[in-house]
């Protein structure tokens, strides 16, 4: 079985200074990457930054024998964005790989979140995500050669409580990562999405109340196993895109969306009212034959 191997490949890995990023990095630069350690060095809530976190993972790179260089932009600026992605061009030629990981969380009730908590967050999650993306996705294209890896969470697609701003910036996440697979497919860029659960900074800060229920049982809860899949998504034995991927308490799956086959009004049949609805909700959220669309024409493609 052929390894994982990144020799010749540059990476980017957005907030590597610590947890799943450090982890994500560390291991790409073990196996052969170049690897551009993006962080701003603040806290959980993405304040109070500093250059200390990301120059002690390049160290920790560089005493192993990596290459790696620090950057301390911000992702949630175009300007940021765009220099992160020069660091990486101007270090070490182009761009290859781009592990988007960074984030931040400020947890409260739906009714208690203020506007500058959801701004926050979809600042780092929505707009980090966009504009790393884009200029790391001009440079791929023009050497046909990309690998993307989104960090998108089980909250943004299931939903977690206390995490409304959270869920929405992940949630639209998953969304721009599915475009990003659709128009990179045909540049030979890859974009997949992972939902991580693991031991960090962002876990330590959830409320109890979150995990109610959950089973007691020992569970994989390391950074590395997260990384595992990151690797794999971002090497060239990956040859998929467009996919969504859960790696959670020791499990790795593939998640998915998909729609039933409904109740179709045909078209010389009339506009359906209210009663009509009421009348066939059972067929409509039933679930068996289920189809897995590819895009939204895909999905349009369904009904015959």
């Amino acid at each position: 079985m052929s390894e994982v191997s990144f020799d010749g490949r540059v990476a980017i890995v957005t907030g590597a200074g610590g947890g799943l990023g450090r982890a994500h990095a560390l291991e790409l630069a073990r196996r052969g990457a170049k690897v551009v350690i993006n962080d701003l060095g603040g806290d959980i809530s993405g304040t109070n930054g500093g250059t200390a976190m990301a120059d002690q993972v390049v160290a920790e790179i560089t005493a192993a024998g990596g290459e790696a260089v620090s950057n301390y932009d911000s992702v949630a600026t175009p300007e940021g964005g765009a220099a992160i992605v020069k660091t990486a061009v101007d270090a070490f030629g182009k761009v290859d790989i781009l592990v988007n990981n960074a984030g931040n969380i400020r947890n409260a009730p739906f009714t208690d979140l203020t506007p500058e908590a959801v701004d926050a967050l979809l600042a780092v999650h929505v707009k980090g995500a966009f504009y790393v993306t884009q200029p790391a996705f001009e440079n791929m294209r023009e050497h046909g050669y990309g690998r993307i890896v989104f960090t998108s969470s089980a909250a943004g697609l299931f939903g977690s409580i206390q995490q409304a701003n959270y869920a929405a910036a992940k949630g639209a996440v998953f969304g721009l990562a599915n475009v990003v697979a659709l128009e990179g497919r045909p540049h030979g860029i890859l974009a997949n999405t992972i939902l991580p659960a693991a031991d960090s900074r962002m876990a330590a800060d959830m409320n109890p109340e979150q995990f109610a229920g959950m089973p007691t049982t020992p569970a994989h809860g390391e950074p590395e196993m997260i990384t595992a899949m990151v690797a794999y998504l971002a090497s060239e034995l990956n040859t998929s895109t467009h996919e969504l991927y859960s790696i959670a308490r020791g499990r790795y799956a593939r998640v998915f969306m998909g729609v039933g086959q409904g109740w179709h009004v045909k078209v010389d049949e009339p506009v359906a009212t209210p009663d009509d609805v009421a009348a066939h909700i059972d067929q409509i959220r039933n679930l068996d034959g289920y189809a897995v669309p590819g895009s939204m024409i895909e999905e349009f493609a369904l009904v015959k």
